[in-house]
This record gives C-alpha cells, structure tokens and sequence, in this order.
C-alpha cells in the first residue's frame, strides 16, 4: 500500500474516534485510536519510549548479547541449505548472510548444485542495489517467463511490507530492462501472459481497491504503452477481498488464463478467459482449491461434494470438466487422523505428502490403462516432508521431468534434502543441514491433551538433555491455530539453541483452527466456534501442568499474528496457566480488526464484528475489549513492526497503552522495519529473538543455563 494511502486511511481512522469502539454490553470510548496512525509523529514518539524502556530491561539479562551474537551466527551460517527455484537450465536461489543481509540472486546448475561447494553465478546484488538506489530493498520475488527465463518480474519492498515496487529484469544481460514493465508500490498481482504482455491487478487509482486493500480490477499491459492505457479484462467487487489472475503454461506451454473474485477467503469464484474474451465459470466448488496438470485439473476439496469428503484430492480432464462431461476420479481420501499436507506433480505422475497424527508420508499416483496405481515411497521416518517437483512444461524433452525433491526435518533432525525421480524412487541425499545445537541426550514425545468438549488435541515436547517429569522445567507452549495452516514439528535452530538446548522444554500445540487433520479441524474452530482453539490451547498448558512437564510460574506461551490473537485471548481467559506472554505481530482489537489494513480479507475466518449476531461470538474473546484493572495476568511482551501492513501495529500499540493505563506494566518492542515477519535481516531478527529469549529466561527461569554458568 502507498505511504500516502496509509496517511489519508490513517486519518479518516482518526475522524472516527468519536465513535469509539463497542464490547458487548455496550459503546466504550477508545482514547487510543490515534496509536493507529501508523507514522505519525504523536505515535511514533510513543513507540519509541517503549522501545528505549523494553530495551532498557531485557539488554541487561546476562544472556541477552551472547544470545544475539549465537542467532546472528545461526541466520547467517553458510551451511545453510540454499532453496532453489528451477528456471530452465538453472537453479535460482536468493541467498543472504553476514556479508550480504538483503541477500544476493544468484544460480547455478544442478550438477553443480549437488556438490558440497557448487559454483554461483551472482545475478542481482540486492545490497549493492539498496546502496546505489538509497533504499531499503527486501526482495520479494520473481516470475521468469519461459521458456528462456530471460525477461523476470523482480518484487521489492521498503522494508519488507507486503506492499512492493515491480520492475522488469533481464537475467542475461543482469539488469533492469530499460523501458521495461514497471509498478510503483502496491499489493499488485500480475503475471505474464506473452514476452509483450502482463495481466496486472494493482493500485489504479481511486475505487481500484477492496475494502480490505487489496486490487479489485486486473488489466492487460501491452509492452510500450502506459499503465493507463491498459484495457480492463475483469473486475471483483469493492466488497470482495479481491481479484487474481493467474495464466497457467503446464500444458505443454499453452496459456490458460483463470480470472479469480476472492469474495472471500472460501468464496472463490473462477472463471476461464477464453481467446474471444468470454469468460466461463469453472464448475467445481467454491471453497475448492484448484491446480492444472498438464492437460488434467487437481481438485481439492475444503466442503464434501458429489459423494465425495471433504479433504479429497480429485483428479479430472479440465476440457471435460468444462464441457460438464467430467469423470472424477479420487486419489486421496481423507479419515480422522489422515489428511493431505501437500502434494507435487512430475510430468507423468502425483505424488501426495500425508499426515497421520500429523506425522508424514509419501505416496505416488500413476495413470495406467486400467486406471490410477499407487504405491508407497519410503522416506526418513518420523518427522515432517515437503515436496516439490523439477519438472518444466516449457521443455518438450525435459531429463528432469521425472525427477522431484524430498526434504525431512524434525524437531531435533536437522533438514536433509534428497533428490529422486518416480524410475527408482531412491532418495538421493543431496544437502544436510548441520546441527545448530547440541541435541545429545535431548528427546521428542508426541501427546494427546483433552480439550473442554471432549476433543483429543495432539502436542509435541521436545525434552532438554537431563529434563524429569518435576513439574519445574521452564516451558515455552507455541501455537497458531488458524487459515488452515499446520504447524508441523521441523527443525528450529534459533528455538534449539537459545532454549532447548540451555534446558528449556519447547511443545508445539496442534489446536484446532490449523490444518492437521485437514478442513475439518480448521472449520471446527472458525466464526462462532472460534472459541475452541483457545481451549485446546488451555487444556495443552493443563496437560503439561498435570503431568509435571511444569508449572504455572515456569509456563511461558509464544504466538504471532492469528497466534498472537490467540496467546492474548488465553492470557485473558485463563491467566493462571501461565507465567509469561510473548505475543508477537498479533489482531487483539477484534472490534476493528476488519476496518485495518487486510482486516476484512479475514472476516471469513471471525466474523464480522459490525454485525451483532457475530459481534456476540468474538466480544468474549476480544482481548482489547476484555483487559481489565486489576486482572493478576502473567508478564507480556508484545512485539511488532511499524512496516507491517498486514496485521496493523495498532493492534498491539492500543493493547500496550491500555495494559500500561491500567497497570499491568507490560513490554512493548516495535521494530521500524520488518513487515509482517517483524524483521527486514538477519541483523533485526537476532536482536528480536534475543530481545524475546531475555524475557522468556527472566519470567521463567531467571537465567538460562549459560547465564547461571557465568555468575557463578
């Protein structure tokens, strides 16, 4: 969003303070609405006296420098296993350390990839970049047009808003294409459709964008004219969360172009753009999601449909599908304990990442003359497995057309990367991540916890070398619960080092809201049952309390964003269960979470607070709304970004000045930079972290092991 876009919301938010906000039992003036304003001055200069006495405080813990020094090491490390995307010939990788914080894009081949030193060829110094331009670029991605992956569109963001600048890239020549397509700074959405043309969705100008700041109207952007001159192809409501296009070239390189109104986030609305420029709906439900394969469409289910569960992955000819004349056929079926964590394709076949009890497999899908045939991949077991396929549908003879990646991580493995293709399926290790922290003697044990309605919700320990069941560990409880999204035990060097392994026990909840067990475990916690995502999370820190993992005093609970709404709602609700609060870039106004920034994109997953039918399921739970004097609630520290313009850092400013109003006394950290990560570097995401591990050890545990070391 455009800095002068923020000024002008900003101050009709401010116009708006008469109103007041509302809770349940009636209107209530909010005397700190003008905290909402993003830069400005009266604002700012608040934030910065929090900062200075936050900083004041946890600088001094004696772990605090050490820590940071340890995190910075761990970002930066060159051991690293660089994430490579493929773009024909080359592996591409954007990649950042000590000496180049904004990172460098870079490539190589795969052959060379596979050494334990590869070979690359510096593409884009962003660093060099940022100097020369005077600004704080993060990268923010790019999208090669193939099949030459010549001509990129290059995102980059001021400090990591979701807001970025587009600019035209030449990968051979290795710099910005003179004259080439460009956008000024906005949530845009755009995509190649020929060497000479974008669909673009961005910032038009007045009445462009929805109400929850995203692009309303895509056009197409012919090479040589001006933005303005672009013709509209398509256009959602102002009401809607908003427009996508995407232009789809895996089958054998032809263009298919879907024109998407996001009405909501499970209201989704396609159609196909066919060559006179008609547009035909794409008959599969609304709440599906929806990926091409070649000539094929994947199908996956969010709602049962046609006899089929929700959760199911479907497979079905898209030319058929159009015509109404579609068979489906069904390659994953979900149960209760065994959902679809992902799936990848090569050219000829799928191949699906399950859970069970959250745990991962792999399986493959082939098409045979008598129908589809499976079979088991073996892979590194316990733990949790992504999956990605290396194969290029611009390429008509592609040797990597077969081939895919396999990752396995856990909670004290560090990621081994493997390459296989669907011949052999033999994993090949490629890359290994070192470890980062000393995990001799360290163990994981998977739980179950019984939530308030009977419900068995899964948790993960992981135990420090020479912890017992004494009810006196310091424990820090993470959890999210939301959008569908699964928090998956992996690999954690900062957590692993700054806590597990300085004696702190670390438990990832898998509460309801998330993505675990499929669809149905996300919409068992939305809208008017919200509710129970708090309650899972309540009945894990029970559980750990009952079974002497800890204690109230030595409990710490962390969450950000949907995770810091809920850390703050049980923070409120069942204060006693905890001795520390580290909630992070969260919603906790939950009366005006839809009228800030991309608020009314989520009304699909609270409700809408404008209504009182709705109102009357989030006021229980809004924290904003529900601190009150004199509560006995454990110590917090709320962190943020100014650059997040996603989640409004009004949220956490209000809910500090109103705790500091009543006499709470929490901490309050606001990073300048950082969007929605909270951080834009290396540099500014150690010193968080090491801001949040002080705080954790001086609520719960006095000093680390590493301090008490050195004060002896």
């Amino acid at each position: 969003m455009k800095a002068s876009l923020v000024k002008v919301i900003a101050a009709a938010l401010l116009l708006g303070a008469a109103l007041g906000t509302a809770r349940a039992d009636g209107p209530v003036a909010d005397p700190y609405l003008w905290l909402e304003d993003v830069q400005g001055e009266r604002a700012l200069d608040w934030v910065r006296a929090q900062n200075k006495a936050t900083r004041a405080v946890l600088e001094v813990h004696p772990s605090f420098a050490a820590t940071r020094e340890q995190l910075r090491a761990v970002l930066d490390s060159t051991a690293r296993i660089p994430q490579v995307t493929r773009h024909g010939a080359q592996l591409y990788n954007l990649w950042r350390d000590a000496g180049h914080p904004r990172g460098l894009w870079r490539r190589t081949t795969l052959d060379e990839y596979r050494k334990a030193e590869p070979a690359w060829e510096t593409v884009l110094d962003l660093d060099a970049l940022a100097a020369a331009e005077k600004e704080n670029w993060v990268w923010g991605g790019a999208q090669c047009l193939g099949p030459s992956y010549r001509r990129c569109l290059l995102s980059l963001s001021r400090g990591g808003a979701d807001a970025k600048v587009l600019r035209e890239f030449d990968t051979v020549d290795k710099r910005f294409v003179d004259g080439g397509f460009t956008l000024p700074e906005a949530k845009s959405d755009v995509t190649w459709a020929g060497a000479d043309t974008l669909y673009v969705a961005t910032d038009f100008g007045a009445g462009s964008m929805t109400t929850s700041g995203y692009p309303r109207i895509v056009k197409r952007w012919q090479r040589g004219t001006p933005l303005a001159a672009a013709t509209t192809v398509f256009e959602a409501e102002p009401a809607d969360v908003g427009a996508d296009v995407e232009v789809d070239f895996s089958d054998r390189g032809r263009a298919r172009t879907v024109l998407t109104r996001y009405v909501s986030r499970w209201d989704i609305r396609r159609s196909l753009l066919g060559e006179d420029g008609r547009l035909q709906a794409i008959p599969i439900p609304r709440d599906a999601r929806l990926r091409f394969w070649g000539p094929r469409a994947l199908i996956e289910l969010k709602s049962d449909w046609q006899g089929h569960a929700r959760g199911a992955l479907l497979v079905a000819d898209f030319a058929a599908l159009m015509r109404g004349e579609a068979t489906f056929e069904r390659l994953f079926e979900p149960t209760a304990k065994r959902s679809l964590a992902g799936y990848a394709t090569t050219r000829t076949q799928l191949l699906l990442n399950v859970l069970e009890d959250v745990a991962g497999r792999l399986e493959a899908w082939a098409p045979a003359a008598d129908g589809w045939r499976r079979r088991d991949i073996a892979t590194p077991a316990p733990g949790t497995l992504t999956l990605a396929g290396l194969h290029d549908p611009w390429l008509a003879d592609d040797a990597l057309a077969e081939a895919y990646w396999v990752t396995h991580t856990s909670l004290l493995a560090p990621d081994t990367l493997y390459l296989a293709d669907t011949a052999r399926d033999q994993l090949q290790r490629t890359k290994a991540l070192p470890a980062f922290f000393d995990a001799d003697g360290a163990r994981v044990e998977q739980r179950f916890a019984v939530s308030k309605d009977g419900t068995r919700v899964p948790y993960f320990i992981v135990w420090p070398k020479g912890a017992k069941a004494d009810g006196d560990n310091p424990t820090l409880l993470y959890g999210y619960g939301g959008f569908e999204i699964a928090q998956l035990p992996r690999y954690l060097p900062t957590y692993g080092s700054a806590w597990v392994a300085k004696g702190g026990v670390f438990v990832i909840a898998n509460i309801r809201g998330g993505g675990e067990y499929g669809p149905a475990w996300h919409q068992a916690a939305i809208k008017a049952n919200k509710q129970k995502s708090y309650d899972d999370f309540a009945a894990v820190a029970e559980d750990l309390a009952a079974t002497k993992v800890t204690r109230a005093k030595r409990l710490g609970m962390l969450g950000g964003s949907n995770g810091g709404l809920l850390v703050g709602a049980v923070m409120l609700q069942r204060p006693e269960l905890f001795g520390a609060v580290v909630c992070k870039v969260p919603l906790l106004d939950m009366q005006r979470y839809h009228k800030l920034l991309a608020g009314a994109s989520w009304m699909s997953e609270y409700g809408n607070p404008d209504k009182p039918e709705e109102w009357a399921w989030i006021a229980p739970y809004s924290p904003y709304q529900n601190v009150q004097a004199g509560a006995k609630l454990p110590k917090v520290l709320f962190t943020t970004s100014t650059r997040d313009d996603r989640v409004h850092p009004g949220h956490a400013r209000k809910m500090a000045a109103r705790m500091v109003e009543q006499g709470h006394a929490p901490l309050y950290y606001e990073n300048i930079e950082g969007g929605h990560a909270g951080a834009a570097d290396n540099a500014q995401r150690a010193d968080l972290l090491a801001l949040e591990f002080a705080f954790l050890w001086r609520q719960l545990g006095g000093l680390d092991s590493a301090a008490r070391s050195s004060t002896r």
